[in-house]
Order: structure tokens, then sequence, then C-alpha cells
């Protein structure tokens, strides 16, 4: 579905960044997921980066990452970063991008993988930022990555894509590349809480 292997560096350290920023008063508030408090974002954020590093070594997980605040990692602070860390070190190795990957229980050629640990990241990145009124640093190269890919990934899977997002938002076809990304993946870029 891709022909280049995007950088999932530059967004990592975004996420990272935001991790720093959260404050604990933040944890219970709510976040564009619905029904998903920042903490419940933050345990999904834990289970997807090690799901995905592991999907990259080929040695996957079974089941899908949670999204529960009860099960957030005391060590979330300093969790998050290092596991970001090692899923984008995971994915700069060539292995990573070849041959088919599991993650969550869906395989998928590896190329696709990759975009589809990138596009977490992003989206989640974006969905912690406006939850905790953080400014949020999208690499442009990354958003377009993804763009292509919910786009194609709808019209080749429609069934599989209203698993994994909420309805298309309609956003203007010249909107900024996240907010079509944003509103691809179900979310309304306005979303404040």
């Amino acid at each position: 579905m891709t022909t280049t292997t995007p950088d999932l560096a530059p967004q990592a350290a975004a996420v990272s960044r935001l991790v720093a920023g959260v404050r604990d008063d933040q944890l219970p508030d709510p976040t564009p997921c619905a029904d998903t408090p920042v903490a419940g974002l933050l345990d999904h954020l834990v289970g997807l980066t090690l799901a995905f590093r592991l999907a990259a070594e080929k040695s996957p997980l079974p089941g899908a990452a949670s999204a529960s605040a009860a099960d957030l990692a005391p060590d979330w602070r300093e969790r998050l970063p290092r596991q970001l860390q090692e899923l984008v070190a995971a994915w700069r190795s060539p292995a990573a991008w070849e041959g088919n990957a599991l993650a969550g229980g869906v395989q998928l050629p590896a190329a696709a993988m990759g975009v589809v640990a990138l596009n977490e990241v992003l989206v989640h990145g974006w969905d912690l930022a406006v939850a905790t009124g953080q400014p949020y640093d999208v690499d442009g190269a990354a958003a377009a990555a993804c763009l292509r890919f919910t786009v194609d990934f709808a019209a080749g899977a429609p069934e599989a894509r209203a698993g994994m997002y909420g309805p298309v938002v309609p956003v203007p076809d010249d909107a900024p590349v996240l907010d079509r990304l944003l509103g691809q993946t179900g979310r309304n870029p306005s979303w404040r809480p």
C-alpha cells in the first residue's frame, strides 16, 4: 500500500514530549476517543507501542492493546518514552518492512503495518495533545503517508476500516493534511474538551 518507508522518529519524539507534559490531575479528563479518559489513552499508547514494535520484530503479541484507565502502568511516564524509542528502532530495520506483520490480531503486509503503527502514534498523539491542551508538532510527511493509507484502506477494506475508526467526519478537501487525516479516522479536528 506504500512504496516508501516512513520514519516514525519525528512523531514518536513529539508524543514523548506530550507524555512529559501530562499532569496527574488530567488523567480522568476526556479525550476525542469516546469513553476513554486521558489515563485510558495513555494505557492504549503503552500497549500499542509494544504491539507494533513486536510486529516489526515479527514476534507479535496476541490480542489488541487495551485502553483502560484502571490498567495504566504506574511507570507510564518512563515507560512510554522508552517504548516509543524502541518502536522507532524496530521499524528502522529493513527486515521490519518485509513480508507480513501481525498486530492486534490483524495481519497485513509489513509495509502497510509500519504505516499503521505511524498512524496510531500520530493520531493518538493528537488525541493526547488536545485532551491535555498541549501544542503538537506533526511531521508533514508522516501525516501525508497516514492520510494516503487511511484513504486507500477505507476504499479497499471498508468493513475493516469500520472496526478501526469511527464514522468519517467530513472535512473540506482543501483543509490541512492533519485535519483530513483526523476526519478519515473519525475525529472532528475542532474537538476540544
